[in-house]
């Protein structure tokens, strides 16, 4: 059996933007959504988040930023990955003030979905890696709802790192006078994730103000849910779909954002 047969009802495209080909994933119909994998890539149980989203009423975009899609989620596969991706110059894993280069690719191919799905605009979904990549995108017009899912980038090493969120500050003032037209993005993360300090998100709030609306899931000692310390991916692989979980919630809050900016 090939990974890719848990893939079978996406359809596929190469798309070549800005000189670059990446091979893009697509399920369901409507207002685009443009779902970023995280590391190792587009695994199994992001396929049943786009699946999910899909059953919304959305189309599902996701391009193969790395990875090989359909391969599930290991411990081995993720660290080639990450090994790859963090020497990658389109990711900059590890600069400050900088906009990740990827995002240009990322934000054509928005522009291009929405010219062809229509509504008022694309949402956007990225996580760990990918987690900051929504706040660049918004440098489109075309981004209207984006989503930061546990952003892991720059890696957070020392202070600096903590705090930064990767983004160029020439791009936050563009992205800024968005913010004071009524543009909002959504920030997730559990408390105890060490890929995604508190200080990141306070960053934020700090510069975004009211515009940044902050998910933050406990998952310290005790914590009501049961929810593991070791916890990261709030919408794939520590999701627990039940009402009143916290990720559930978060989720539905995505859901709540995405129906109120992305249809006519």
């Amino acid at each position: 059996m090939s990974h890719r047969d848990v893939l079978s009802d996406f359809t596929t495209e190469s798309v070549t933007l800005l000189g670059e080909t990446k091979e893009v994933f697509r399920i369901g119909s409507g207002p685009a959504i443009i779902l970023i994998p995280e590391i190792p890539g587009i695994t199994p149980e992001h396929a049943e988040l786009a699946r999910r989203l899909s059953a919304e009423g959305y189309t599902v975009v996701s391009p193969s930023v790395f990875g090989e899609p359909g391969r599930p989620m290991s411990n081995g596969h993720a660290l080639r990955t990450i090994a790859r991706a963090c020497v990658a110059k389109e990711f900059a894993a590890f600069a400050t003030g900088s906009t990740r280069p990827i995002t240009a690719w990322l934000r054509a191919l928005a522009e291009r979905e929405h010219a062809s799905c229509g509504g008022r605009g694309v949402g956007v979904i990225g996580m760990c890696f990918t987690g900051g990549f929504g706040l660049a995108m918004m440098l489109s017009d075309s981004v209207v709802a984006p989503v930061l899912s546990q952003p892991s980038l720059p890696l957070p090493l020392g202070a600096a790192r903590r705090a930064d969120y990767g983004l160029d500050p020439n791009d936050l003032a563009r992205i800024l006078e968005r913010t004071a037209t009524g543009a909002c993005v959504i920030g997730l993360r559990f408390t105890e994730d060490r890929a995604v300090p508190a200080e990141r998100f306070e960053s934020l709030r700090r510069d975004l103000g009211d515009a940044f609306t902050a998910f933050e899931i406990a998952s310290g000692p005790g914590n009501e849910h049961g929810i593991a310390k070791s916890a990261h991916s709030v919408l794939t692989h520590d999701f627990v779909d039940e009402p009143g979980h916290p990720t559930r919630i978060a989720y539905d809050h995505v859901l709540g954002f995405f129906a109120a900016r992305l249809p006519d």
